[in-house]
C-alpha cells in the first residue's frame, strides 16, 4: 500500500510551471507561481584597473582562492568542534588529564646499577660489604635502616600481632663504649641488647613472642673478621610463644675512618622453616672491607654451629 504524501505545495501535475497546494488526500485548487531560488552569492571583485582584462582576471582569481580559504577554515572549525575525543586526540596527539603534568611521566621499573653486586650488601658507613648466601636476600621494605639482609616473606607473630621475620643481619657501629672496654665486653653486651630487641620487647614496645624467657650461651671466641681481629658470642635464648631462636654478635675494629668499632647482629629462628644455623657462619665468614675481595681470614675464622 503506498502512502500518501503530507500536505504541502508540490509542482501542479497538469501545470508543471506551477505549483498546487496537497491537503494531503487529494489536490485543491490553490496554486501558485513557485518561489525563486536565491541566487548564488557573488564575491565582490574590485573595478579593474584601467588598461587590460589581466588585472580583472587576477583580482577574480584571488577573490576565488580567498573565498575556498574561508570555506576550508570553516569545515575545519566545525570539525575541530564536533570531533569525537578520538579524533581529536588523532589529530592533536596525546594531551595530559586537568592537574597533570603537562607530558605523562615515563614509568620504568628500576634497574639495578651496573656496578651493584647482586651477591653482597654494603655497609658504607662502616666499610664492609657482607655475602649475600643462599636463602637470604637483600633487606626490603625494613623500618630499621640498620638491617642488611633477612630471609624471605614474613609470617604472623605468635604473640603480639605483627609480621616476623625468620632471620636477619644488621650492622651498626658501637657508640658509647666505655673507655678501654674490650672487644670481648663490648660483643657479650650488643648480644643481650640484640636478644632483647629481637625476643623480648621490640622497639616499639611489642613481645612478639611473648617474652624471652632463658638463654644459654653457645659461642663466645676470638674471630678474625675482614682482616681484623674480634670477638663472637652467640645465645640460644627460648621464648614464652613460638620456637626460640639463635642471636649472635660480631664486634671488631672498622677499616675505614678512624677504625671506630661494628658489630654485626644476627637473628635465627630455632625453625624448620629457617635457613641452616650454619648460614650464620658463612655471612661472618664472607665480610670484606669495601673495595676488597679478600677478607684476610685467619686463626678463629670459623666458629662451630652449637646448639
Amino acid at each position: 500500500m503506498s502512502m500518501m504524501p503530507p500536505p504541502g505545495w508540490y509542482p501542479d501535475p497538469h501545470a508543471p510551471a506551477t505549483e498546487r497546494w496537497w491537503d494531503g488526500t487529494a489536490w485543491t485548487q490553490a496554486r501558485r507561481q513557485p518561489v525563486p531560488a536565491a541566487p548564488a552569492p557573488v564575491a565582490f571583485a574590485p573595478p579593474p584597473r584601467p588598461g587590460g582584462g589581466r588585472g580583472r582576471i587576477a583580482a577574480v582569481v584571488a577573490t576565488g582562492i580567498a573565498l575556498v580559504v574561508a570555506i576550508v577554515a570553516g569545515v575545519v572549525v566545525i570539525l575541530g568542534d564536533d570531533a569525537g575525543p578520538d579524533e581529536a586526540r588523532a589529530r592533536n596527539g596525546p594531551t595530559a588529564q586537568p592537574g597533570s603534568p603537562t607530558a605523562p611521566p615515563r614509568t620504568t621499573s628500576a634497574a639495578p646499577s651496573p656496578s651493584e653486586d647482586p651477591t653482597r650488601v654494603t655497609d658504607q658507613l662502616n666499610g664492609i660489604t657482607l655475602p649475600v648466601v643462599d636463602g637470604w636476600q637483600k633487606a626490603e621494605n625494613v623500618a630499621d635502616d640498620d638491617v642488611l639482609l633477612t630471609t624471605p616473606g614474613t609470617y604472623t607473630c605468635p604473640y603480639d600481632d605483627g609480621l616476623c621475620r625468620r632471620g636477619t643481619v644488621a650492622t651498626h657501629t658501637v657508640t658509647n663504649a666505655e673507655v678501654g672496654a674490650s672487644v670481648q665486653a663490648l660483643a657479650r653486651k650488643d648480644v643481650a641488647d640484640a636478644a632483647d630487641l629481637a625476643y623480648d620487647t621490640n622497639a616499639v614496645g611489642q613481645r612478639p613472642f611473648g617474652g624471652m624467657t632463658s638463654h644459654k650461651v653457645t659461642a663466645a671466641q676470638q674471630i678474625a673478621v675482614a682482616g681484623r681481629a674480634g670477638f663472637l658470642v652467640r645465645w640460644k635464648v627460648t621464648t614464652a610463644e613460638g620456637p626460640g631462636g639463635y642471636v649472635q654478635s660480631v664486634v671488631f675494629p672498622s677499616s675505614v675512618g678512624s677504625q671506630s668499632l661494628v658489630a654485626v647482629r644476627c637473628t635465627l629462628d630455632a625453625s624448620h622453616a629457617s635457613p641452616p644455623l650454619a648460614d650464620l657462619d658463612r655471612i661472618v665468614k664472607g665480610i670484606r672491607p669495601v673495595g676488597t675481595t679478600d677478607g684476610g681470614g685467619g686463626v678463629g675464622s670459623s666458629v662451630g654451629p652449637g646448639d
